[in-house]
């Protein structure tokens, strides 16, 4: 089986790519990205001389680009992740996200059904599985879950775009019979994660003795889900989802912004041991809100668990230590410490 997943050398992506390569020797993997400042190829070093992966540079806003590694590689199914995803850059800059977010899942999608049409076997069997948000639904008071029946009611203009990626996929399923499949996730973290997204951050910021900035009063809830969980979750939906249908999914592990900054602190108390007069804590400051700041999300997996089977197997106290430990590695490495 030949599949492409867009995004490979982001976060996600990556990550998803070394499961994919793990769980099944005969899979071959195209990796398409544009390689943009979150991206990264190092993460994937170990798998770059296997004969059955393969790095492309393709940027999906390219309409050829993209008909041409579709048309070379022919793609039994994709696995499209390629996004921007950081929610303060699509407040700063929104224009970015619509091209990559909106016109980039067009380009993919649609090269992929003309080519997928031209055999009805392999129309009928060829998968495009498209990874999305739970930001999608908006916010939740302090009270209630998303599930697949949540209205859409998206906040920024990154969520936005990502709502629009969904209805296009959607409208390929109900209006082409196209083999699709959605997933929406909750916030990801773990080791590779981009520095600019919160976790990185506050590990950053401590280990040099800057201001931890926290939005608001940090009250903004969000369930955290460990990468490899969603990776599996992502196989599992390619496989066994039902065409046209969306799964959510989420760790069951919400924590209030405030609380998740406190904790890594008091794990950075313990490891590094050196923050201002003896407490990492010291550094936070709360700051300005962002504009449009959903309050909460949770979700309830119940729809993936009980037709896939899938439930999350990283316990968060292990994981939140395993990822805190690999940024104080990768920081010190690149020579960030605390002011002498």
């Amino acid at each position: 089986m030949r599949i492409i997943v867009t995004g490979g050398a982001g976060f996600i992506g990556s990550n998803l790519i070394l499961h994919l390569l793990g769980q099944d020797k005969s899979l071959e993997v195209l990796n398409i990205d544009k390689l943009t400042y979150a991206s990264d190829l190092d993460f994937l070093k170990s798998v770059e001389g296997n004969d059955n992966y393969r790095f492309a540079q393709v940027d999906l806003v390219d309409r050829k680009a993209v008909h041409d590694i579709v048309r070379e590689y022919r793609p039994d199914g994709v696995m499209h992740l390629a996004a921007e995803s950081h929610v303060d850059n699509s407040i700063t800059g929104p224009e970015p996200f619509v091209h990559s977010n909106v016109l980039g899942t067009f380009n993919i999608l649609e090269e992929c059904r003309l080519l997928w049409m031209e055999d009805a076997d392999a129309f009928a069997k060829n998968r495009f599985l498209h990874v999305s948000t739970d930001e999608v639904y908006g916010s939740l008071g302090y009270e209630g879950v998303f599930t697949e029946k949540t209205p859409y009611a998206p906040n920024s203009p990154y969520s936005a775009t990502k709502a629009a990626s969904d209805f296009l996929v959607r409208s390929y399923f109900k209006t082409f019979k196209m083999n699709v499949v959605t997933t929406n996730c909750s916030n990801n973290f773990g080791p590779h994660q981009h520095d600019e997204k919160l976790i990185p951050t506050v590990i950053r910021k401590a280990l040099t003795h800057e201001h931890i900035p926290v939005y608001g009063k940090g009250e903004n809830v969000r369930d955290w889900l460990f990468v490899t969980d969603h990776c599996r979750a992502i196989e599992m939906v390619y496989n066994n989802g039902r065409q046209g249908e969306t799964y959510i999914v989420g760790g069951y592990n919400e924590w209030m912004n405030i609380d998740l900054v406190r904790l890594i602190c008091d794990l950075m108390n313990e490891i590094k041991g050196e923050g201002p007069d003896g407490d990492y804590k010291n550094l936070i400051r709360f700051v300005t809100d962002r504009a449009g700041h959903d309050l909460r999300y949770a979700i309830d997996p119940a729809k993936i668990t009980g037709e896939l089977g899938w439930k999350p197997l990283m316990k968060f106290d292990m994981q939140i230590r395993e990822t805190v430990e690999w940024y104080i590695e990768r920081f010190e490495a690149k020579g960030l410490s605390k002011p002498s």
